[in-house]
C-alpha cells in the first residue's frame, strides 16, 4: 500500500511538472505571460518569449514557405513552425477573391496558433502597382508612372489604398516598393524604379508611409545597387537582371544607397530585401564579385551598422542559392546557408524548400558556424515586427472590398499626373466633337496597359482584370471614334489619328533587352525586348499617320522607346508608361480634362547605342533630356 501511495505521489509529481512546462512553453501559467499582455513594454514582451523558445522555434521564424507547399496541408505550418508564409506572382486562392484570400490567411494563421508558443505568422505578397495578384483589385500605374508625377503625396496616397486592399485580402505585409535607381533601360525592372535620378526615387520613399498608415509592413528592396548592374553580367542566363554592380562605395551611397537611408531615418522602415545581384568595388581592383546576399559588409555592416536599421532583412525567392558553393549538393547548400545567415539575412524566402533550410540551419548552428547569438538577433528582428503589427492580439483577417470607387478615382488621378508630353505641334487638347480613329495593339488591352506583376508574375495580355482601357476612356469623351487595332479599317480623310502602341508585359529577366523571352508566357509576350517599337507597331504608326492631318502617338511601356526616326511625322507624342486599370486618366489629358503637368524621370534616348544615358553624365545628349515634360493647362 506504502508502495503504492508513492507511485501516486510521484506520478502526481510527474504530472505537475510536465503541466508546469507545458504551461511556460505555451504561456498558459497561473500568472499570463508577459509576451500575451499587451500592456507590457514591447521590449519586455520579445525577452520574454525569447526565453521560452528552442531552436526549432527560432528557426521555424526564419523560415518563409510558399502558399503552394502549406495550403493543401497547413499543418506543414505548425510542423516546420514557420515565421511567414508568402504569394509569389500569380499564386493564389480559388476563386480570387478577397474571401477566399482571407480564409486562406486565416487557415494558414490557425495553425500557426497551433505551435506551443502560439506565435503568429505573417503573410507577404507582391503588391508592386496595387494588389496586383488579386482579381478586381485597384492596378495603380507603375513606380515609373509615379515618379513622372513628381509628387510625394501622390505615391504616399497610391501606396495607402495598395495598403488598405491588402488589407482587405487578410495581408499584413507588401515586398514594396522598390527604391532602386534604374540606371539603364535594357533592364526589365525599370519600371519598378522611380526613376534614374536618387533624389527622385529619395523623395518618393513616401511610399514606405502610405503602407503603414494601412496598417502593412512595407519593404524597401532590392539592396542595393540592383538597377545600377552592367549589362552583359546578368545571372542566370539573363542580360543585365542579377548582374553584377561595378562600383567605389562612395558611388554605391551616393546613388543606390541614398533612397534607403531616407526609408530608414525618415520613414522607419521596417523590411529590407537584398537583392539577387552582385557587388564588385572598384577600389579593391578587378573582380572578386560578391553576392548581395553573402555580404556581411552590405548588409551587417551597411544596413545594420551604418543605416541603423532595426527592422528584419527578407531574402529574395530562393535567392541564396545563388550564392556560389564550389562543393555543390542539394539546395540550399550549407555554405549558402551559412553565409546567408551570416552576412545578416533574418528571414529566408524558402518557396518549396523550407524543411531542407530548416534541417541545414539547425546543423550549422549545433556545429558552431552559425552562433546563437547571430540566431537570436534575427529573431527577435523579426518577433518586434510582430509585436509592433499587433499580430498577437489581432491575428486573424476579415475580408474587405477591393477595387472600390475611391481607389479607382485615386488611380485615375495618378494615371493623368503621370502622363509625360513629349511633342505637340498645336493638337492637343483634342475635341470631344471630332472624329477619331484609334490603332495600335495597345489601345483596348487592360494587360498591356497594366504591365508585369498583375495576376501573373509576368504580367497577361488580355482582359485580365476589370478597369478601363484607354480606348474605353476615349470612347466616354468622343461619340465618334473608329477602332481598328491594326489599323486595317479604312481611315476617314477628316478624323484624328491616335495610335497607342509600345511593349507587352514582362517582369524580372525577361524583361531584359537580350534575355531570352518567356518560355510559357503567350505569344504576344514572347517577342523578343527591345528599346525600339515592334515592325507592326511602326507600320500602324506609319499608316495612320499618312491618312491623318492630326496624329497623336501614346507609348505604353515601361521604359523609354527610341522613336526618333518617326518623329517627323508624329504630331503629338506622350509617354503613357503603364497605367494600370484606369484608363479614362489618359483620355482626361488628352482632351485637357486634366492638364499636362509629368516629367521625365528616365533620360530619353536618340538612339539604342546612347543606352545607358543618364542625368549627369559627362557627354549628356539625349533626345528629351531628365525631367523633360511640355505643359499644357486643363482646356476652357
Amino acid at each position: 500500500m506504502r508502495r503504492y501511495a508513492g507511485y501516486l505521489a510521484l506520478t502526481a509529481v510527474v504530472v505537475a511538472a510536465v503541466l508546469l512546462l507545458v504551461r511556460e512553453r505555451s504561456g498558459d501559467s497561473g500568472d499570463r505571460a508577459v509576451y500575451l499582455d499587451a500592456s507590457q513594454p514591447l521590449e519586455r514582451r520579445l525577452s520574454d518569449l525569447m526565453s521560452r523558445m528552442t531552436l526549432a522555434d527560432k528557426i521555424g521564424q526564419m523560415t518563409q514557405a510558399e502558399r503552394k507547399a502549406v495550403a493543401a496541408d497547413p499543418g506543414r505550418v505548425t510542423e516546420w513552425r514557420l515565421g511567414s508564409v508568402l504569394s509569389g506572382g500569380g499564386s493564389v486562392p480559388s476563386p480570387n477573391t478577397p474571401q477566399a484570400w482571407a480564409d486562406l490567411v486565416n487557415s494558414l494563421q490557425r495553425a500557426a496558433l497551433a505551435t506551443p508558443l502560439r506565435i503568429p505568422l505573417i503573410y507577404g505578397i507582391d503588391a508592386v502597382h496595387g494588389h496586383g495578384n488579386a482579381y478586381g483589385a485597384t492596378v495603380f500605374p507603375h513606380n515609373i508612372g509615379l515618379g513622372a508625377t513628381g509628387d510625394p503625396d501622390l505615391v504616399r496616397r497610391v501606396y495607402r489604398a495598395t495598403g488598405e486592399e491588402v488589407r482587405a485580402t487578410g495581408i499584413t505585409w507588401n515586398f514594396a516598393p522598390c527604391v532602386c535607381v534604374a540606371r539603364d533601360e535594357r533592364w526589365g525592372r525599370t519600371y519598378e524604379s522611380f526613376g534614374e535620378d536618387p533624389a527622385l526615387v529619395t523623395r518618393m520613399a513616401t511610399a514606405v508611409d502610405g503602407l503603414h498608415e494601412a496598417g502593412v509592413v512595407a519593404t524597401v528592396k532590392h539592396f542595393g545597387g540592383d538597377g545600377d548592374t552592367e549589362y552583359g553580367t546578368g545571372d542566370s542566363g539573363f542580360a543585365i537582371d542579377q548582374g553584377v554592380t561595378v562600383t567605389s562605395r562612395a558611388d554605391l551611397d551616393r546613388i543606390d544607397l541614398a533612397p534607403y537611408a531616407a526609408a530608414i531615418s525618415q520613414h522607419r522602415v521596417r523590411s529590407v530585401m537584398p537583392s539577387y545581384s552582385s557587388l564588385d568595388w572598384t577600389e579593391d581592383g578587378p573582380g572578386g564579385a560578391v553576392k548581395a546576399h553573402a555580404s556581411q559588409e552590405l548588409i551587417t555592416g551597411r544596413l545594420k551598422g551604418e543605416l541603423g536599421f532595426t527592422g528584419f532583412v527578407i531574402s529574395d525567392f530562393e535567392a541564396i542559392h545563388q550564392i556560389p558553393d564550389p562543393a555543390g549538393g542539394e539546395e540550399p547548400t550549407p555554405v549558402q546557408v551559412r553565409l546567408g545567415v551570416n552576412a545578416g539575412i533574418d528571414m529566408f524566402m524558402e518557396p518549396a524548400t523550407a524543411p531542407r533550410f530548416q534541417a541545414v540551419l539547425t546543423e550549422e548552428v549545433e556545429a558552431g558556424r552559425v552562433s546563437m547569438d547571430r540566431i537570436d538577433d534575427a529573431v527577435r528582428r523579426i518577433l518586434r515586427v510582430k509585436f509592433e503589427t499587433g499580430l498577437f492580439e489581432n491575428p486573424f483577417a476579415t475580408a474587405g472590398e477591393i477595387g472600390g470607387d475611391e481607389h479607382r478615382a485615386l488611380a485615375r488621378t495618378a494615371v493623368a499626373r503621370s502622363q509625360v508630353l513629349l511633342k505637340n505641334a498645336g493638337v492637343l487638347p483634342l475635341r470631344p466633337g471630332d472624329r477619331f480613329y484609334v490603332a495600335g495593339r495597345n489601345a483596348d488591352d487592360i494587360g498591356n496597359q497594366a504591365g508585369g506583376w498583375t495576376i501573373d508574375w509576368q504580367g497577361r495580355s488580355g482582359d485580365i482584370t476589370p478597369g478601363t482601357t484607354i480606348l474605353g476612356g476615349i470612347r466616354s469623351v468622343a461619340p465618334r471614334v473608329t477602332f481598328s487595332p491594326g489599323a486595317s479599317a479604312p481611315i476617314p480623310a477628316d478624323a484624328v489619328g491616335v495610335v497607342v502602341v509600345g511593349e507587352t508585359p514582362y517582369a524580372e529577366g525577361y524583361g531584359d533587352v537580350g534575355s531570352p523571352v518567356c518560355p510559357w508566357c503567350p505569344a504576344t509576350q514572347k517577342e523578343p525586348k527591345s528599346l525600339t517599337l515592334s515592325a507592326g507597331d511602326r507600320e500602324v504608326i506609319d499608316k495612320v499617320c499618312a491618312a491623318t492631318s492630326k496624329c497623336v502617338v501614346l507609348l505604353v511601356s515601361g521604359r523609354p522607346q527610341v522613336i526618333t526616326d518617326q518623329l517627323p511625322e508624329i504630331d503629338a507624342l506622350v509617354a503613357s508608361w503603364l497605367p494600370g486599370s484606369e484608363g479614362a486618366g489618359v483620355a482626361d489629358v488628352l482632351f485637357g480634362r486634366e492638364p499636362f503637368t509629368g516629367r521625365l524621370p528616365l533620360s530619353w534616348p536618340v538612339s539604342v547605342t546612347q543606352v545607358p544615358i543618364n542625368v549627369g553624365d559627362k557627354t549628356y545628349k539625349p533626345l528629351y533630356p531628365y525631367g523633360y515634360g511640355l505643359q499644357l493647362p486643363r482646356a476652357g
